[in-house]
């Protein structure tokens, strides 16, 4: 009898599973919550040390979304590396940190894209409505680490 019951309660579960499926897959993913991007935007900015970037360090290129404008949500994200001559970019130490305090969502754009040595595209992401932040990283193959902070606002 109880084998029955946990036949039942599994077979509940996984159709419950399969009728989701669909939904879940079909909303574009949440790069940060409206509470990180509130916190974050409430929060001062955090200390800089001030330096001179090197110049042969990798440069990264927002080609989408176009700014300085406002975005809408979801959009499309599209990033270029671009490695000095004699160097090579290393997609497995791409970084995003998101906001003021520097969160770390990478993890969430790499659930939803593939980074590889020429950039990352991301097809739709979902911002909540509101001003954001961006600091995204590329090391290349000499140790030099290249960086772009991006400021927009999504309506």
């Amino acid at each position: 009898m109880a084998k029955s019951k946990h036949l039942v309660v599994s077979c509940a579960l996984t159709a419950c599973v399969a009728l989701l499926s669909p939904l879940a897959h079909s909303a574009p993913p949440q790069l940060v919550s409206t509470e990180e991007m509130q916190a974050s935007n409430a929060a001062p900015p955090p200390f800089v040390a001030r330096s001179v970037p090197d110049r042969n360090a990798p440069q990264i290129e927002l080609l989408n979304p176009k700014l300085p404008s406002t975005v809408s949500s979801p959009t499309p994200i599209e990033v270029k590396f671009q490695p000095a001559a004699s160097s090579q970019v290393k997609p497995e130490t791409f970084k995003v940190l998101y906001g003021s305090f520097q969160i770390d969502i990478t993890r969430r754009i790499l659930n939803v894209a593939k980074v590889t040595d020429s950039g990352i595209q991301v097809q739709e992401a979902s911002l909540p409505k509101g001003k954001h932040k961006l600091l995204m990283q590329i090391e290349d193959n000499a140790g030099r680490i290249g960086s772009r902070q991006v400021e927009f606002e999504v309506n």
